[in-house]
């Protein structure tokens, strides 16, 4: 029986035809590190104007992660990752869950600061700010070795994990 074309995978072993997950995650990391950015230097430079830039960044990237995670949990669970790749794509699944939780903690905390004084960020925010993108970096380190190292979604490794080879 013929598989409907609907159902059917193309040669990343996917139904679309390239990752959707890259493309929302660059967005989210994009819109973290500028909100840290835009932080700091808003800080230093007293431009207080860079504080509410720096809060909707985190808004939307609060927004969009969730749909980073989502299409990731997808796409990697047509991955059909071998061995080798098991240990950092399970570490790199953690991360993402728990990086969607602390990106929406780290804004509803920065929307209470900017609620009581739009004009200031204090230091302890950054120093959680600071956390977060060192955990993000983390983050990318792992996805990266997902894609460069495993080849996860990428054509001739897919061919491979079908034939057996890995």
């Amino acid at each position: 029986m013929p598989v409907p074309l609907a159902l059917s995978l193309n040669s990343q072993n996917l139904p679309y035809p390239d990752p959707i997950h890259p493309i929302i995650v660059h967005f989210v990391i994009a819109m973290v590190l500028f909100a840290f950015f835009c932080d700091v230097v808003g800080y230093f430079t007293r431009k207080h104007h860079l504080f509410e830039v720096s809060f909707w960044n985190m808004f939307v990237a609060s927004v969009c992660i969730f749909l980073a995670v989502i299409f990731g949990q997808f796409e990697a669970g047509l991955a059909d990752p071998y061995e080798a790749a098991q240990s950092t794509l399970n570490s790199h699944t953690l991360t993402g869950w728990s990086l969607s939780a602390i990106v929406v903690a780290i804004t509803t905390w920065r929307f209470i600061i900017r609620n009581r004084d739009p004009l200031k960020v204090p230091p302890a925010y950054l120093g959680v700010a600071t956390f977060l993108v060192c955990l993000v970096c983390f983050q990318v380190f792992l996805g990266s070795q997902l894609v460069w190292v495993y080849g996860l979604h990428v054509e001739p490794v897919m061919e491979a994990t079908k034939k057996g080879v890995l």
